[in-house]
């Protein structure tokens, strides 16, 4: 099966071997010629497959039992981020939400409350008279260029599936950790690389890790850097909506 999407402002052929793939992306279909193409076969679900074991036994999980169907959405995926490297694009794992049209980026390790998180601003802001929709839930696109940083959305956006297929700039990147009580204060570059570094995607070709670097470097020095301590009570989305958004870019 063979298709073109359009992610990033960029349309990307992709030949499946299953149809979900196709329907998985079928708000970003596109009749656009690709600017480049990717190939999921038996061996990339194969590879799909021992990785996501891997990390189950690393993690101290049991092996999650999962179908070929969704490793080929990961394999299709992982190809897709692999070349967008080479064109300042970068897959990063956060919640993305959007606000009058900017962009604000949660990012924590899985089950810290990002996603809480940005379902709180969806409750709180929308009655003060904001503009308020998810760009992605899980697994964005980052695209630079000379103007701005843009995330995008893309259809791997999560268990939910929110997202919507957009290009927004992005102004603020905040990392979230569970706390008692709600404080927001601004992350310093030393603190920010290693958290930005491990939530971005790394190539396996070494041959694209210096524009991964790149990209990094122009978060650090472009878009404002937070770091949340946070409960789930709405309180919480106020807090950083005022230090990111009302005061923020």
């Amino acid at each position: 099966m063979e298709f073109t999407i359009k992610l990033a402002g960029i349309p990307v052929g992709v030949r499946s071997l299953h149809e979900s793939t196709r329907d998985l992306c079928r708000d970003y279909l596109t009749d656009e010629e690709p600017y480049f193409s990717v190939t999921s076969g038996e061996d990339e679900i194969a590879a799909e497959r021992e990785r996501s074991a891997k990390a189950d036994e690393a993690e101290g999980r049991s092996v999650q039992p999962y179908s070929d169907e969704y490793l080929e959405t990961l394999a299709v995926y992982r190809k897709i981020a692999e070349k967008m490297t080479e064109r300042d694009i970068l897959l990063f794992h956060g919640s993305v939400i959007a606000v009058d049209g900017k962009a604000y980026l949660f990012t924590a390790p899985s089950g810290t409350g990002k996603s809480t998180h940005t379902r709180l601003w969806r409750k709180v802001l929308p009655p003060l008279g904001h503009d308020v929709y998810m760009v992605n839930d899980d697994k964005p696109l980052l695209k630079f260029t000379d103007e701005a940083v843009f995330a995008c959305g893309t259809p791997w956006d999560g268990k939910h599936h929110l997202s919507r297929n957009c290009m927004v700039p992005l102004k603020g990147v905040c990392r979230i950790h569970q706390a008692p009580q709600n404080e927001i204060r601004t992350m310093k570059a030393g603190d920010a690389w290693p958290v930005l570094f491990r939530q971005s995607y790394r190539p396996e070709d070494p041959a694209h890790a210096a524009s991964v670097l790149r990209m990094l470097d122009r978060i650090l020095t472009g878009v404002p850097l937070f770091e949340l301590y946070c409960n789930m009570d709405s309180e919480a989305a106020l807090v950083s909506w005022r230090a990111m958004g009302e005061k923020g870019a």
